[in-house]
This record gives structure tokens, sequence and C-alpha cells, in this order.
């Protein structure tokens, strides 16, 4: 018979992603002792799977897009991709799938990892293994989301790619389903077909990733059927079979589409179906929700920080969250009872609400931050849409001929600042923590026009929508 172990932390961690990690970062610099529980491996889904791995496939195909609208250089590139050398160089960008790096990191830091399932016991309490950890003050639960599979007859059967067998697929598929038109479909979609395979992308409604401004995904479409993609909007999958290693996919429509794997990438679910939440009355496998500091609603103890509280789904999003709540932790361990946590406190994570910053890395690209025209307008804003054709922009001319691209802000008519700002073309990812700081710092639209832009970039821009909002 094994004897348990218990040990005391101030606050144990489970999971060690970039969202854990970032949490026991911030509670080990306010001194507090941390234990952080992995069932994988040390860096999570973002180092493995998504992030590092897909941005890793997706560099090489847009820097030789961009070579291609730049004459006297296009010639040179007119090849195909070295896609054995690029899969290698995904390999390297997760240190083919092993976490010593980050392992010493922790180590660094001064947590303490503790590898295997943790599973809440009861309050304050993660069992690991033979191990019992227990929180003086906080759990936080950091594990993520898994992809979601539809239900389809047979679907286990045909071995279908999720986005983990997406991005760490060791050879390129001829024939290459996508399933989806959200960031996941139309990156892989993106990477794929230029690095060999013919891709054939599913869409069950009428466009594109259907959170940006619609304009985004009619681009990222075109683009996608102009380099020979087959993109099918309006299309459901009905069945799905693989014979002899062919997959064969039947569509609503009643079409019969042949490929050599399929992907799907059609949803995400809360890694919480095994983590013991109803040993302190919460329900298994639920998305958790929180306020503003991260701690779930009702608890004292308990924090969801990143994508299993289902705030904002984004690797970047969840360290803020992280920050956020580590801060949160440390204050009220301190004894702290009036913490910072109005609109913009120290914790209170309001970009959450108000500012979330994304890019898709599709050629061409599309980046977007804070609310929709359409959001602004459901959450009860006066607002107005200003639109710029980003080629009128000198410095798009000069990134490549034949540059194609929107910009938009959206204007808040009574406060005079932006509610959000949508950028499509190639390059504009690197536009948009300028498009981030005018939305979270509620800068005037009045100041905005001392914000000069350096010509000639693609950032003047800024000026043509200015320009637009005060013309029209």
């Amino acid at each position: 018979m094994t004897e348990t172990e218990t040990i005391a932390y101030d606050v144990v961690v489970l999971g060690a992603g970039p969202v854990g990690e970032n949490v026991a970062d911030r509670t080990r610099a306010a001194g507090l002792t941390t234990a952080v529980v992995e069932s994988e491996l040390v860096g999570g889904e973002c180092s493995y799977w998504a992030c590092m791995p897909s941005k890793a496939l997706l560099r090489p195909v847009i820097a030789q897009a961009d070579a291609r609208r730049l004459p006297g250089l296009r010639q040179a590139v007119q090849g195909p991709l070295d896609a054995d050398a690029i899969l290698a160089h995904r390999n390297y960008f997760t240190s083919d799938w092993k976490d010593d790096g980050q392992v010493g990191w922790l180590d660094g830091i001064g947590a303490d990892l503790y590898r295997g399932h943790g599973r809440l016991t009861g309050p304050r309490t993660v069992a690991v293994g033979d191990t019992v950890l227990t929180a003086r003050h906080a759990v936080a639960v950091c594990t993520g989301t898994r992809a979601v599979l539809p239900d389809l007859p047979g679907l286990a059967e045909v071995g279908p790619w999720t986005s983990r067998e997406a991005t760490s697929a060791q050879s390129v598929p001829d024939r290459l389903v996508v399933v989806g038109g959200g960031v996941v479909a139309t990156e892989m979609a993106t990477a794929w077909q230029a690095l060999g395979s013919q891709v054939t992308l599913l869409v069950r409604g009428k466009g594109l990733l259907n959170r940006m401004e619609p304009f985004a995904g009619e681009l990222v479409a075109e683009a996608l059927a102009a380099a020979g993609a087959d993109v099918r909007t309006g299309t459901s999958v009905k069945s799905v079979t693989r014979t002899d290693g062919t997959v064969v996919v039947v569509t609503d429509t009643g079409d019969r589409i042949e490929a050599d794997e399929i992907l799907f990438a059609t949803g995400r679910a809360p890694r919480t179906d095994d983590l013991g939440l109803d040993t302190v009355g919460l329900e298994p496998g639920s998305w958790l929700p929180v306020d503003d500091s991260l701690r779930v609603t009702g608890s004292e103890w308990l924090y969801a920080v990143g994508d299993v509280n289902q705030r904002a789904l984004l690797t970047h999003q969840g360290k803020y969250q992280a920050r956020i709540a580590g801060a949160a932790i440390a204050a009220r361990a301190s004894g702290t009872t009036d913490l910072d946590a109005g609109p913009w406190g120290a914790h209170a994570a309001t970009a959450d609400h108000a500012a979330v910053p994304q890019v898709v890395f599709t050629d061409p690209e599309a980046a977007a931050v804070g609310l929709s025209l359409a959001e602004a307008e459901q959450a009860g804003h006066r607002v107005r849409a200003v639109d710029v054709d980003l080629s009128s922009v000198a410095g798009a001319g000069l990134y490549g001929e034949g540059y194609k691209g929107r910009a938009r802000m959206v204007v808040d008519l009574e406060e005079e600042i932006l509610r959000g700002v949508t950028f499509v073309g190639p390059g504009v990812g690197e536009l948009i923590h300028s498009a981030t700081v005018a939305v979270v710092g509620q800068v005037p639209i009045s100041r905005l026009w001392h914000a000069v832009p350096s010509y000639p970039t693609i950032s003047e821009v800024w000026l043509r929508l200015l320009e637009a909002f005060r013309d029209n």
C-alpha cells in the first residue's frame, strides 16, 4: 500500500502552459510558494501544437508571398517551398516536443513542478497521484481547451486531424479537406496549400472569420481561392469515411470529395471534465465563469485563468489574465481587501471586455482590436465606421505591387474615441498594437491627429482614417 504525501503551498497551479507559467511567475515574484501541476508538456498547447508551430509553418509562406509582390525578386522565388526544410524548422521551434527548456525556466523562478494529472479533491486541495497538494491562498485552474469533433458516425475510425495533428504532421498530404471557417481553419488552409496540398475548405456559414468585420473573411477567402484552394461556403459535412487510406467526404449538398486527410477546426471545449470540479460544487466539463480578478464566481480561493473561462481564447490574452490573477492572488494573500478592481485597474482584466487584439496569420493578414461595428452597435454605442483602402497608402505600394487591403476604425461619436480597429492586408499584424494602445488608452480623436505616422510606412493609414472621418 502506497503512503499518501501531503505538501502545503501558498498557491497551486493546474496547467503549465503559458497561462499557468505566468500565474506562477507572478505569485513567485510576490514571494508565495507555488506548485505547478502538468500532465503533458510544460509549455502547453501554444508551444507545441498551436501558436509556435503554426506560425513556424506560416512564416515562410507569407515571406514567399511578399517576395512575389516585388519586381526583381519575384522571379527568384517562383519555385515550390522546401516543405521538408519548413517542417524541420517547425520541429526546431517546438524543441522536438521536448520541454527541458521550459522545465528549466520553472526551476529558475523557484516553482515546484509535479508531473501527472492534477485533480481537486475538495476545497484548496489537489491530488497528483499519491501526492496531495494543499493551497493556503489559491488554486488556479489553467488547463485550457481541447478540440471538439462533430458527432459524425464512424469519425473516430477515420482518424481525423485536429489542430494538434495539423501543426505537428511530419509530411504533406497531397489532398487535405479543412472543415471550419475560423482562425485555425484559415491559417492551416493557407499553410498546407502553400506547402503542396490541394486544400478544400468547407465552411458551414456564409463566410470566413465571422468574429471579425465581414470584409476580413472576404479578402482572406479571395486570396485562398487565388492560391488554388477550393473554398466552399454554406457547406456542411454529412458523412466521412476512410477506405484504403482515402478519406471520402460527402457534403449536405451531395458533393463527394476525396482526400488523404481531413482537419476539423470546428470549436473548442474546456479541459475541465476530469478536474474534480464536482468536489467543490462545480459542473465537470463546464466553462468556469470568473470576475475581473479571474476568481471563480462564488469562490474565495479558486481562480480560472486563460481559455478555460471562455473570456478570450487567445494565448496573449490568457497571459494578460495570468498577470492580473497573479497580482490579485498576491494582494489578497497579503491581507489586502480593497483591490484595484475598477476598469483598467491592476486587479481587473478589463481588456477582455473592451480591447482584445488578435492577428490571423493568413495571406493577407487580418488584425483587429476592440469592437466590430456590429458589436459596438449591439452594445448601444452611437458609432460610425470609417473605411480606407490600404492600397491608397504610399507604404503599401512600396510593400508590394498589387497590394490589396482595407482598414476600418469604429468611432464612438459621443465620446470621440475609438471602439475598435480592423486591418486586413499583407504585413498588418505589426500595425495592431498601435490600434490597441489607442483603444485601451481611449485616446481622443483630436489627440490622434498629433500622433504623426512616419512616411512612407503602411502606418500612414492612420492619417487616411482620420481624414476620412473628418471629411465625411
